[in-house]
């Protein structure tokens, strides 16, 4: 077989849909996989979505997540232009339409727009559309003629027979034959000169050499008029890869509502690159083996796409959230300190060790965000139940816990030295003294310091951080609450 050679050809319309981010994966990844060519290609040709600064969005998402192309419009491999705007400049798309108009494969089409929406209409797949009654097919070629003499607007539009069947094969979903009948006449120019999307994908893909293209499976009722368009033109058809629907956690299509469709989203939410990547090419592809961690190189080295399931694939936030949490805890220190350290001073403005902040929550967050809801106990003692002193583990309730505080007061008090090391001697030779266990003691002491049920770091860590003129503020406060609520 010829080198391999696959494309990612986005519309710059918004932001990067997860989607077509797994599309560029897996397209970058069997090209990879087998030492070949990955293409980046614009198509531009639907003018009225276009959004401003969208090209940019690709370059940069593309360079985050390393999905590095071999060509494209800023890497000229000898396919150029990689822009469907300024291929479409070049008169290719009209040149093939007009050779399929000569081969009776396609036929200009004057009706009006009136004409048009007096058509019969079926619904399809919850939508209506028109369908074309072929009015057009019958002009003689002098009608044809004339008017395009005459400036007569005009589509060409792909003639599709009434009778027979037509079958494309792909590569997960096998042989897929259809009846002719069910079949539109869809346009390949539009009335502005512009191809479709559909049709200048089948021309590029060919003339790019383009040997592998991955898309959605919603793509997948169009396809057997692609393979009409090669049959046509006597071309042979690339591998086909339909990938399954993405799915939120109730099964419903991953839409812009969810709030994590979009890779710039994910990014916002706190989480790596790396893991980005990771997840998303577990939608839809599984290993041989049932490891979930890879990095770009381990994919490349491990992707087979006939281990692709048709099933819909389910965006697990959870699991997501999980997989970041392995990767942060993973991370160079100082990498991970520069990305922690805006949510850190967002959560703490007293004067504490923001390194020493940054190491107590590493292992215990999954997003960035999470560590503002951690620390933020540190900047102000929570509001908290006396339930909290209650923990049958410990063996401690709201009793006991004043019991203890009273007595570890005046000596706390007395204690100058507040590093976790000496702070926690104290605490040990207390337990002892008192012949208990040492959650006895800690659990009153972290509860009262921190206001909190769940804390990045212990009881004497957290004296530590909070200095002792506020440990001692915080843990009279804890006597206060306990002894109001128990008079």
């Amino acid at each position: 077989m010829s080198k391999i050679r696959t494309r990612f050809a986005p519309s710059p319309t918004g932001r990067m849909h997860v989607g077509n981010l797994r599309s560029a994966l897996y397209e970058f990844l069997i090209a990879k996989h087998a030492d070949g060519d990955f293409m980046l290609r614009i198509e531009d040709t639907d003018q009225e979505r276009y959004v401003e600064g969208a090209v940019d969005i690709i370059y940069n998402t593309m360079a985050k997540t390393g999905l590095i192309h071999d060509e494209g419009p800023d890497k000229d491999g000898g396919f150029g232009p990689y822009v469907q705007s300024e291929r479409m400049q070049t008169g290719i798309y009209m040149k093939y339409a007009k050779e399929l108009v000569e081969k009776g494969e396609a036929y200009y089409c004057f009706c009006d727009k009136e004409r048009l929406s007096s058509l019969k209409s079926e619904v399809v797949e919850g939508k209506e559309i028109s369908v074309y009654d072929k009015h057009c097919l019958s002009l003689s070629k002098e009608e044809v003629e004339a008017n395009l003499a005459a400036g007569k607007p005009f589509v060409i539009r792909q003639n599709i027979p009434n009778e027979g069947k037509t079958t494309f094969h792909d590569e997960l979903y096998g042989d897929i034959t259809v009846d002719n009948s069910e079949l539109d006449d869809m346009i390949l120019i539009k009335s502005d000169g512009y191809p479709t999307y559909n049709f200048a994908n089948v021309v590029d893909d060919h003339t790019m050499n383009i040997t592998h293209v991955v898309r959605g499976n919603e793509y997948l009722s169009s396809s057997p008029k692609y393979q009409r368009l090669y049959d046509a033109f006597g071309w042979e058809s690339p591998v086909y890869i339909h990938l399954p629907l993405i799915t939120d956690e109730n099964h419903k299509k991953l839409s812009k509502r969810s709030g994590h469709s979009s890779f710039e989203d994910l990014l916002e939410q706190g989480f790596l690159t790396e893991a980005i990547v990771n997840f998303i090419a577990l939608l839809g592809w599984s290993p041989e083996d049932n490891n979930e961690i890879f990095t770009l190189d381990e994919l490349i080295r491990d992707f087979d796409y006939k281990r692709i399931s048709k099933s819909p694939a389910v965006f697990d936030y959870t699991k997501l959230k999980w997989m970041n949490g392995e990767y942060i805890k993973k991370m160079d220190f100082d990498a991970y300190y520069e990305m922690a350290l805006p949510y850190i001073e967002k959560a703490v403005t007293r004067d504490i060790d923001k390194k020493k902040l940054a190491e107590i929550c590493k292992t215990r967050i999954e997003v960035f965000p999470d560590i503002v809801e951690l620390l933020d106990f540190l900047e102000e003692l929570p509001e908290y139940d006396i339930e909290m002193y209650t923990h049958k583990k410990m063996k401690t309730n709201a009793e006991t816990s004043l019991e203890v505080l009273k007595e570890l007061l005046p000596v706390l008090e007395a204690q100058d030295d507040y590093s976790n090391d000496a702070l926690y001697q104290l605490l040990i030779e207390q337990v002892e003294k008192m012949g208990v266990k040492n959650g006895y003691v800690l659990w009153p002491v972290r509860t009262a310091v921190s206001g909190k049920q769940m804390t990045p770091a212990g009881a004497t860590e957290i004296m530590e951080l909070l200095g002792k003129e506020e440990s001692i503020i915080r843990i009279k406060k804890g006597i206060e609450k306990l002894e109001t609520a128990l008079a």
